[in-house]
């Protein structure tokens, strides 16, 4: 049985192009402006990480949680920074089957 690593490999060397929950997490906090889009979370523990998540949740509340409530600046944000990562991960072979395969 492998040993889970103590920090986070960073969104970039993360599995299916990042498109995982802590690489949403990321690019959230991202549009919000909490992190600069430099930062890969490369060796964050997971509470430094889970810090972050009470942030962008905190950010996420003032709009419904809904993307379609964010100001225009925030939207066009979020649509060019997860746009853009869907791309890269689709490109690198991610498909989004695990997240969409049990709504049929």
């Amino acid at each position: 049985m492998s040993k889970k690593p103590d920090t986070y490999v960073g969104i970039h060397k993360d599995i299916n192009g990042g498109m995982t929950t802590i690489g949403k997490l990321i690019r959230d906090a991202w549009v919000f402006g909490l992190l600069n889009e430099e930062e890969t979370c490369e060796g964050w523990t997971l509470p430094r990480i889970d810090a972050l998540l009470q942030q962008v949740n905190a950010e996420w509340d003032k709009y419904g949680c809904l993307v379609s409530n964010l100001p225009p600046e925030l939207f066009e944000r979020h649509q060019h920074i997860h746009g853009d990562a869907m791309k890269k991960a689709m490109a690198a072979g991610w498909s989004g089957e695990i997240e969409t395969g049990d709504e049929d």
